[in-house]
């Protein structure tokens, strides 16, 4: 539906034209009509255009001197007040003219550059854009935000320091610095896993791994803390012990704007729990239905967890789909499937970027009107190098590979992570990194998903997970009619090394088998003795010594 016209131009002796070119372009794609009067354009020729057309904006820019512009400012103002129907104004420029343009009062809105697309996005949809802040303006919930925001993604940062004042104040300035949507809160291992159990505590451990958070009231004073600037939602965790509990309090307390919690970890296998695998998976599934039924987002932050202990790309593609399978049949309709790129951290972008896409392709394969997925993007942590600049580069680099598969959300990682935990600072120059590379890369990004090496090895690696995926519901369909969702097959097939990761301690509980090795980029299964490669069908054939 067209909602108007604008004209847009640069006027008097400025021939800059691609900023106001860019704003038309993006015009355009929320509907409205466009008219470009080009550069250097003469101001009655500007107010002939408007009083022919009638629209309902006139965009100008100028990027020269400012004291230049300032001369022009009479008689723009002296004719639109001659004009019968008087449009909105709309300056672009550079701070110094911006700063003439706002001191005179006349423009409706002034853009100086250090706005990002959002930001314009945003005022074209609404016909609002200020400094100041209303929270009125920001959408509270997630899939709002991310259909108030689209195509540009969200972004999403982990944040949590020892002192809990400390992590109060680093909320507040990120918030103010309004370049984040979500403020994901990083939580010390005594809240995660004995936040109702004081007397378990070790104090040793306080502040270990994020802010240490004790009550229900500090969860909200930090809640409290977000609202200023863009008033970013806030998320957090769960825990790894009484989880429905937790899941109420984070709900209570700070909205918590989707849950996040892994199927197969937080647990006795990685050590962040005491839970046996069965009964972590019981409570996972137990807590999906809790946040489905409540119309609460979920997220499965599990498919990474098996590349980050280097299992093969085969195991997370596959991990990828159980996981969204799960959560389908536990009640949850809106669903947020994270892909983090760059696990192991010696694939080629190429083959990551192919994993991805069939991690992609078979999540989304579930899809209807009433489970709707959303995708979620991050760097891997072991990708960035201790080393900051090196850093830096690396989170723009990943960031680039992962706008291919046009996020709803970017997990933004600290450029620091790979030396130490993100202050508020690192917080808000790591997402303006990833602002930098989404601005440049969100129109007319090369299209690396094209590119026959990556769809040769999605389509590889998608026959590969369907096997394994197969494999196991032949294996078990007369113990279970669900396999897929059953805690207690998945809980056999990781015991039995069906589903492994070389990390995984072996024992006699755990008695997988699987060596990997990284070849031309891919993460694959190996065989040590016989030193060669092998698909799934001979892995399982070997560890089983069945195939369907």
């Amino acid at each position: 539906m067209k909602k108007g016209k604008i004209i847009g131009a640069s006027v008097g002796n400025c021939v800059h034209v691609a900023g106001v070119i860019h704003f038309l372009s993006l015009a355009q794609d929320e509907g409205y009509d466009t008219i470009f009067l080009g550069p250097a354009v003469k101001i009655d020729v500007l107010f002939a255009s408007i009083r022919n057309n009638s629209p309902e904006y006139v965009a100008i820019g100028y990027r020269l001197t400012a004291e230049n512009f300032e001369k022009l400012l009479p008689e723009i103002i002296n004719l639109n007040k001659k004009l019968k129907k008087k449009p909105l104004w709309v300056f672009g420029g550079t701070p110094p003219v911006a700063e003439i343009a706002e001191k005179s009062g006349f423009f409706d809105v002034v853009f100086d550059g250090t706005e990002d697309i959002d930001d314009c996005i945003s005022f074209l949809r609404t016909g609002i854009y200020s400094k100041d802040t209303n929270i009125e303006h920001y959408a509270q919930d997630i899939v709002s935000r991310i259909e108030q925001k689209k195509p540009y993604p969200l972004l999403r940062h982990h944040f949590g320091l020892p002192s809990y004042e400390e992590t109060k104040k680093g909320i507040e300035t990120i918030a103010k610095a309004k370049v984040l949507d979500i403020i994901s809160l990083g939580i010390d291992q005594n809240t995660q896993q004995y936040f109702f159990r004081p007397e378990m505590r070790n104090k040793d451990m306080d502040g270990a791994g994020g802010v240490p958070v004790r009550t229900k009231e500090q969860f909200e004073d930090l809640k409290k803390a977000s609202r200023f600037g863009n008033f970013p939602l806030m998320r957090c965790y769960s825990g790894t012990d009484d989880v429905i509990n937790f899941a109420d309090t984070l709900h209570q307390s700070i909205s918590n704007a989707w849950c996040a919690v892994p199927l197969c970890w937080y647990n006795e296998i990685d050590g962040r729990g005491t839970r046996k695998l069965h009964v972590s998976m019981d409570d996972a599934q137990r807590l999906m239905r809790w946040h489905g039924e409540r119309g609460i987002p979920v997220e499965l932050n599990e498919p990474h967890h098996w590349g980050l202990r280097d299992a093969h790309d085969v195991v997370s593609v596959a991990m990828s789909y159980i996981s969204a399978y799960n959560a389908k049949k536990n009640s949850v309709k809106d669903y947020i499937s994270q892909y983090m790129f760059n696990i192991p951290n010696s694939l080629t972008f190429s083959m990551d970027l192919a994993k991805v896409l069939a991690q992609v392709e078979m999540t989304e394969s579930l899809k209807t009107n009433e489970f709707r997925v959303y995708r979620q993007v991050r760097a891997g942590l072991p990708f960035l190098s201790s080393d900051i600049d090196i850093a830096k580069g690396q989170l723009a680099a990943s960031t680039q590979l992962s706008m291919a598969i046009e996020p709803h959300i970017i997990h933004v990682v600290g450029y620091s992570e790979g030396l130490k935990a993100a202050s508020a600072d690192v917080v808000i120059e790591s997402c303006k990194i990833v602002r930098g590379v989404v601005r440049s890369v969100l129109y007319g990004n090369a299209d690396a998903k094209q590119d026959l090496k990556v769809q040769s090895r999605k389509r590889e690696l998608i026959i590969e997970a369907e096997y394994l995926i197969k494999f196991i519901e032949k294996l078990y369909e007369d113990k279970s009619e669900d396999p897929l969702a059953d805690a207690a097959v998945l809980t056999d097939c990781i015991k039995k090394g069906i589903l492994d990761a070389p990390h995984i301690l072996k024992n006699d509980k755990y008695t997988g088998t699987l060596n990997t090795r990284v070849y031309e980029g891919k993460c694959l299964a190996y065989d040590p003795k016989e030193r060669c490669f092998l698909n799934e069908k001979q892995r399982l054939f070997r560890l089983t010594g069945k195939e369907i």
